[in-house]
C-alpha cells in the first residue's frame, strides 16, 4: 500500500460541457432544452432541460415525454475535445502542467500555483479568472486531498461563490454521504447496493481484504479512493504540436486554379511537418472562409496516406462542390486523423498492384471528380438495398444505419450478389395461375407455383421459402413500411428474392 499522502488537487469543472459542445455544433442556443444522447440514453442535459425533467441514464422516448421542446443531440466526443482545445490554451497560458481528465474537466497540482498566487482560495480564483476570459464563465473548482475528492468538491461548489475548499485529511469526511455510484464501477455498485451499502462513507468502512478478495484490484483501487487516499498522481499533458496550415488571401480569388496553386507549398509544408515526427496525414480537415462571411469545411479520408497532390486535389474538389457566393479568403489545412509512418512503408519490392490501382482510381478522381469513384461499404438495416452503402474511393463514411445492430427481420445467411437499386416488378402465380397475394397474416393466398421475371421470361417455380414479414418504423405515419419477403428458386437455374408490397411482387435481388 503507498505510503504517502494524496496530493492536494485543484479541479476545474466546466458543467455541462458536452451538452455546451453538442450545440455549438448544430447552431442550438445553449438556454434551449438540450440532451446529448449516447447509445440511446441520455449522457448529458441542458439546465433548462433539468428543469423540466430531463436527467442522465433515462431513455430518448422517457426524456421527450417529460420535455415536449426537447432538442436531442448526438454525442460526439470528437467535438467536444476540439471545442475544449481553446479553453485548454488559455488556462495553460496562466497556469501550467494541466491533465485532461475529459473534456470539461481539468486537474492542477494545487502545490504550484497555491505559492504563486498566495493561497489555495486565490489560486482557484485565478483559475476561474481564466476559464472566464476563455469564454466559460460559469465553471467551478475544487481544492482536495486527490483527483477524485477535489471533483466532487467543484462539483458541489455553491454557485454564487463557485468555489469550494475541502481542507488537509478531510476527504474522507467529505466523500463519506456521497453515493457509492460515484465510484464509476457499476459491477461493484450494484453488489453493494444489495449489501446495504449505498454511500462512500460506508464503503471505506469494509476492511480492506475483503474488499481486494471481493472486487479484486480495482475494487481495492475504488476502496482507498473512498478512504480519502487517492492513490493517482498528475500526468500534465503535452501540448500537441501545431501542424495545421492557413492561406489568406488579399484580395480575395474566386478561380479555382489560382488557390490550388497558392496552396502547393503550405499543403508540403504541412506534410513535411508530420514527416520530422514520423507520421503521415490519412484525414483532413480543409475549412473555406468567403469573403460574405460564409464558409465551408468538410473532412476528407485517405485509404493510403495524403500527397501534397492529394491535398491539393480535394481542396479543389471542396471548391467545386462548395457553392461559395464569394471568393474564397482563406483556406486552412488541419490534420484531422495521422498515423505512424511506419505503418505505412512499402514493401522490398514497392506496393505492388495495389498501388497502381490506388493511383488510377486516384488519377479518375482528379479528372472526372470526388464521386466518380465509388466503393461499397456495409451497412446495416432489413433490406440488402439498405445494407449497400456507397462511398467515393478513399472516403469512409459512417453509414446512416450501423452494422453493428441487431435489425431483427433481415435475412440470414449469405446476400445475394445482385441488389436491384429500382426494383423491378415481377409476378408470382400460384397452380391455377392466380396471382399470389399475402393476407394481413403474413400468409400466402397459395403455393407459388410461376414466376415471371423482370425481363418477361416464365418459368416454373421448384423451391420457395416464407414469406417473411418486414415491418419497420410503425409508428411513423410518413416512415412507416410494411411489406413480405419470399425467397424463390425457378427451373431455369436462377434464385431470386422478392417482395410482396403495396399489392405487388418486386425482385429485391437475384442470386448469381
Amino acid at each position: 500500500m503507498p505510503s504517502s499522502a494524496p496530493e492536494r488537487t485543484l479541479v476545474l469543472w466546466c458543467p455541462d460541457w458536452p451538452v455546451r459542445a453538442a450545440a455549438a455544433e448544430a447552431g442550438a442556443p445553449r438556454d434551449a432544452e438540450i440532451a446529448v444522447i449516447e447509445k440511446g440514453f441520455v449522457a448529458a442535459c441542458s439546465a433548462a432541460a433539468r428543469a423540466a425533467g430531463v436527467r442522465r441514464g433515462l431513455r430518448i422516448r422517457e426524456a421527450q415525454s417529460r420535455c415536449a421542446t426537447l432538442v436531442v443531440l448526438p454525442a460526439n466526443p470528437a467535438a467536444d475535445a476540439r471545442r475544449f482545445e481553446p479553453v485548454l490554451v488559455a488556462l495553460e497560458a496562466g497556469i501550467p502542467t494541466v491533465q485532461v481528465v475529459r473534456p470539461g474537466v481539468v486537474v492542477i497540482r494545487a502545490q504550484g500555483p497555491t505559492r504563486y498566487f498566495g493561497g489555495e482560495q486565490a489560486a482557484a480564483e485565478a483559475a476561474l479568472g481564466l476559464l472566464a476570459d476563455a469564454g466559460v464563465p460559469e465553471a467551478r473548482a475544487g481544492i482536495a486531498d486527490g483527483p477524485f475528492a477535489a471533483e466532487q468538491a467543484a462539483r458541489t461548489a455553491d454557485p454564487a461563490t463557485r468555489v469550494r475548499l475541502v481542507p488537509p485529511g478531510g476527504s474522507a469526511a467529505f466523500l463519506a454521504p456521497l453515493p457509492v455510484s460515484l465510484i464509476g464501477l457499476p459491477q461493484v455498485t450494484a453488489v453493494l447496493a444489495k449489501l446495504g451499502i449505498r454511500s462512500l462513507g460506508a464503503f471505506a468502512a469494509l476492511d480492506a481484504d475483503q474488499v481486494r478478495d471481493r472486487f479484486g484490484p480495482e475494487g481495492e483501487a475504488a476502496h482507498r479512493v473512498a478512504q480519502g487516499l487517492d492513490p493517482r498522481r498528475l500526468v500534465p499533458r503535452v501540448k500537441p504540436k501545431e501542424y495545421a496550415r492557413q492561406v489568406n488571401f488579399e484580395p480575395p480569388l474566386d478561380r479555382v486554379d489560382q488557390i490550388a496553386f497558392a496552396l502547393r507549398q503550405p499543403a508540403e509544408a504541412l506534410l513535411d511537418g508530420l514527416a520530422a515526427d514520423r507520421l503521415v496525414l490519412t484525414g483532413l480537415l480543409v475549412e473555406l472562409t468567403a469573403d460574405d462571411g460564409g464558409g465551408h469545411a468538410r473532412t476528407w479520408l485517405h485509404p493510403r496516406s495524403f500527397t501534397p497532390l492529394d491535398v491539393i486535389d480535394r481542396v479543389r474538389w471542396q471548391l467545386q462542390g462548395a457553392g461559395l457566393a464569394a471568393p474564397v479568403t482563406s483556406v486552412r489545412l488541419v490534420p484531422d486523423s495521422v498515423d505512424l509512418a511506419a505503418s505505412h512503408e512499402e514493401g522490398l519490392w514497392g506496393g505492388g498492384p495495389d498501388e497502381r490501382i490506388h493511383h488510377a482510381l486516384s488519377r479518375v478522381q482528379s479528372l472526372l471528380g470526388h464521386e466518380a469513384v465509388l466503393t461499397a461499404q456495409v451497412g446495416g438495416g432489413r433490406l440488402v438495398a439498405d445494407r449497400r452503402v456507397l462511398a467515393p474511393w478513399g472516403e469512409r463514411r459512417a453509414p446512416a444505419r450501423p452494422a453493428d445492430r441487431p435489425w431483427p427481420g433481415r435475412l440470414p445467411g449469405f446476400s445475394p450478389a445482385t441488389v436491384f437499386e429500382d426494383r423491378p416488378e415481377v409476378r408470382l402465380v400460384d397452380p391455377a395461375g392466380v396471382s399470389v397475394s399475402v393476407d394481413e397474416r403474413g400468409l400466402p393466398s397459395g403455393p407459388p407455383a410461376g414466376f415471371t421475371a423482370p425481363d418477361g421470361g416464365h418459368a416454373a417455380i421448384t423451391a420457395w421459402a416464407g414469406p417473411w414479414p418486414v415491418e419497420e418504423r410503425w409508428w411513423d405515419p410518413q416512415g412507416a413500411r410494411s411489406l413480405s419477403r419470399m425467397q424463390i428458386a425457378a427451373d431455369d437455374g436462377s434464385a431470386w428474392l422478392v417482395c410482396f408490397e403495396d399489392g405487388g411482387w418486386w425482385a429485391e435481388a437475384r442470386y448469381d
